[in-house]
């Protein structure tokens, strides 16, 4: 069955990217890495979720591009990024950190925004030394340390043992998504988007997560039904955001207050009023916003001299 394309037109289309390359992780994965915008303009790193790609990340990339150099990766088994065996949040955090050396000059600092497993593959790479050389701030979207079944809210019963263990059986399904019909752009926008996203919306992000492979969708799954990494947000002591959807069934509200108590320096939380879990997709403008004040309050004017010199 071939896979869905991304839409073709509009805000949510992809942008071409001004290069890629593929980057090689420590054990040997490959990872597809976009670069977008000017070279010597203050770098964003941008790390997606669960069954998503680069383009989920398309409305930011159009917007930031013009002033500032957007690096997107395709996470393993994700994208143009081919499944590894290796399936770990130890793998999240070398493939960050494999992207990072490899895009960005020694000493070079950047905004890293983490949507979902994104966010977590940042927690897991908090005490990481390229992490720790290259991150200058941080932005956590829609996501979570721990707790992920026991707290998730699509499906509808009260919390406690069956529903922790039926939303651990969805998250590792083998079961395939199929077409998007409409029967499948509901039940997606139930589970991961507020009441209010727009058609559009939820177009784009069921193309995106019906083109993950079913292969690469179970094996993650797995790793986030026993995700634990509250030791890595204790250890992520750069200036770090929270934004999250009020409306978020996949990683409630529960989670974003969690991380804004243990984080060693929180700077702000935001809170999107209606928005479920695709908040890049369904708050476009606030999330660009965020990244772009965490640019300029932590990251513009810090770039190695070599570059500022066009060395």
């Amino acid at each position: 069955m071939s896979r869905p394309e991304p839409v073709a037109t509009g805000p949510y289309a992809p942008p071409v990217p001004t290069r890629t390359v593929d980057v090689i992780s420590a054990d040997g994965a490959r990872l597809h890495v976009e670069v977008h915008g000017p070279d010597g303009a203050p770098p964003v790193v941008l790390a997606h979720g669960w069954t998503c790609s680069t383009a989920f990340w398309a409305a930011q990339i159009r917007d930031l591009a013009r002033d500032h150099r957007v690096i997107a990766y395709d996470q393993r088994g994700h994208g143009r990024s081919p499944l590894s065996p290796a399936c770990s949040t130890s793998a999240l955090a070398d493939d960050l950190e494999a992207v990072l050396a490899h895009t960005l000059a020694p000493g070079e600092q950047a905004l890293i925004a983490g949507h979902s497993m994104g966010g977590m593959t940042v927690m897991a790479a908090a005490n990481r030394p390229r992490f720790r050389e290259h991150a200058a701030a941080v932005l956590l979207c829609s996501t979570g340390s721990s707790r992920l079944t026991a707290l998730a809210r699509v499906v509808p019963l009260p919390a406690g043992r069956l529903r922790t263990r039926l939303s651990g059986h969805i998250l590792g399904s083998r079961a395939p998504l199929g077409p998007v019909t409409p029967v499948a752009k509901a039940v997606l926008k139930y589970a991961t988007m507020g009441a209010g996203s727009a058609p559009h919306m939820v177009e784009a992000c069921a193309r995106i997560v019906h083109a993950c492979p079913r292969a690469a969708r179970h094996a993650w799954g797995k790793v986030l039904a026993g995700l634990d990494l509250d030791h890595g947000v204790r250890r992520l002591t750069v200036p770090t955001e929270v934004l999250h959807g009020t409306a978020d069934r996949l990683t409630p509200s529960a989670h974003a207050h969690a991380l804004v108590a243990a984080l060693p320096r929180c700077v702000g939380l935001t809170e999107l009023t209606g928005a479920g879990h695709m908040t890049p997709v369904e708050a476009p403008e606030a999330v660009t916003a965020r990244i772009r004040e965490l640019v300029t309050t932590y990251v513009a004017g810090n770039a190695p001299a070599s570059l500022e010199e066009g060395a």
